[in-house]
């Protein structure tokens, strides 16, 4: 059995200038000693043990094996997922996630695309060891930022689901290789410069596995297979990550749909560009690919082979040039088929809509005939049917067709009541005074 141990607490010393005649006071009586007796098991034991040999306070101690225990979790995870963290990067606001790297973010930069969703877990583990805010605040940092360690939340979240990282890895240029100029090929190695563009590339491919360049060994058919299926190259590559934020707001649909198809223009125009940027590619690695010239060199050695390629070559050019003009024609005539038809549709608009008009007008008019022009008492004298309709044709002048539309549906409900027809006139009357395109005085009947 452990021996009892008596640990003595001295009481902290007085103030300077304290003294028991006049400073103090007394708030209730003490309580005799009672002696008890303490033993430590367990972890507790151990924790005890370890202040005791190494002299450490219960604040001291926490702090010290936390920084233990992460550094622990470090050694233990493998180094493969591990990279110097680049200060700027720490420092980033967490609120702009679409500019943030997500994998060097967790440290995977030198994996990128191939990043397995096991190391992309075991590298989310380590980042929140050394960042999350408790851990910083138990291992004694001041800084209580966690920016950084939103951002870390925000790449797992990202990388961890699969269309959403498909949608990122479709920008992410840092995973990109450029393709080596003709100076350079002239210098080093044409398969060893050119084989990881071309790998870089094969991750957007949908069809798996994607034929590689190969050597100066491979064969005819192998060449060939390689550049029709990459100038044949089916692409998942989408852009969707790059679209700018749709607004959740259902009082304005329009600005909403306007923005989707904003959206859905810049992704066809993006896809567009990355297309013609690969088939340059190719065409500069098919220019530089000496293989190609070896082949048409051994072409060359059978004359009637050379004069049958030659011919079938001239007839698939003419082939392309005709479909190409017969396309061209076909597309023009449809466009201006398209043209015409959208001339007569908006003709025939234009034409409803000044039916339309006249016919409203013809309602706003026969209102005022129906009441008598607002006369009491008899027929209504030139002079007064002139100033009704003067102002019933200045308000006309003023308005919209849409507004015509809609003051003669009014006068239509109001029927042949003077004082409701007169209303209308008059609210309208209003309106086009509070809008400034009427001014005060320009209407004689309807004030």
């Amino acid at each position: 059995m452990a021996t009892p141990q008596i640990t003595n607490i001295p009481l902290p010393a007085l103030p300077e200038g304290w003294s028991a005649e006049k400073d103090f006071k007394a708030v209730g009586t003490l309580s005799s000693a009672t002696q008890r007796t303490v033993e430590p098991v367990g972890p507790h034991f151990l924790a005890h043990a370890r202040r005791k040999r190494h002299n450490r306070t219960f604040s001291e101690d926490e702090r010290i094996q936390a920084k233990e225990a992460v550094k622990k979790v470090e050694e233990d995870e493998d180094d493969e997922i591990s990279e110097p963290e680049d200060p700027l990067m720490l420092t980033r606001d967490a609120k702009d996630w679409k500019g943030q790297d997500h994998y060097a973010v967790l440290g995977l930069s030198k994996y990128r695309w191939r990043a397995t969703p096991e190391q992309i877990k075991r590298a989310h583990r380590k980042k929140v060891l050394r960042h999350h805010p408790d851990k910083k605040a138990a291992a004694g940092a001041g800084d209580e930022n966690d920016n950084f360690f939103k951002c870390i939340q925000k790449a797992t979240e990202i990388l961890l689901d699969p269309v959403k990282r498909r949608q990122f890895d479709s920008v992410d240029e840092a995973a990109d290789v450029e393709p080596p100029t003709k100076k350079q090929v002239q210098k080093g190695n044409f398969f060893k410069l050119w084989n990881p563009v071309f790998e870089s590339e094969a991750r957007f491919s949908k069809i798996q596995p994607v034929p590689m360049l190969g050597d100066e060994n491979s064969t005819r058919e192998e060449v060939e297979r390689f550049y029709d299926f990459w100038y044949n190259f089916d692409s998942w590559r989408s852009f969707e990550y790059l679209d700018e934020d749709v607004p959740d707001d259902n009082e304005n649909r329009d600005h909403k749909r306007h923005i989707e198809r904003k959206n859905a223009n810049a992704r066809r125009k993006k896809k567009t560009e990355d297309t013609a940027r690969l088939r340059r590619l190719v065409d500069d690695c098919l220019a530089q690919d000496e293989r190609i010239k070896k082949f048409r060199q051994e072409a060359r050695a059978g004359k009637d082979k050379k004069r049958l390629e030659k011919e079938a070559e001239a007839k698939r050019l003419a082939e392309e040039k005709e479909k190409a003009r017969l396309e061209e024609e076909r597309l023009k005539k449809e466009a201006e088929e398209r043209e015409k038809a959208e001339r007569a549709e908006r003709q025939k608009a234009k034409e409803a809509a000044k039916n339309a008009a006249k016919k409203n007008k013809r309602v706003l008019k026969g209102s005022v005939k129906d009441v008598n022009y607002f006369a009491e008492g008899g027929d209504a004298s030139p002079a007064q049917i002139d100033s009704v309709l003067g102002d019933v044709e200045l308000i006309q002048s003023k308005i919209s067709h849409e507004e015509l539309a809609a003051l003669a549906s009014r006068l239509t409900g109001a029927g042949k009541d003077a004082a409701a027809v007169k209303a209308v006139y008059v609210e309208e009357a209003k309106r086009l005074v509070g809008e400034g395109k009427l001014k005060e005085g320009e209407v004689k009947v309807f004030v």
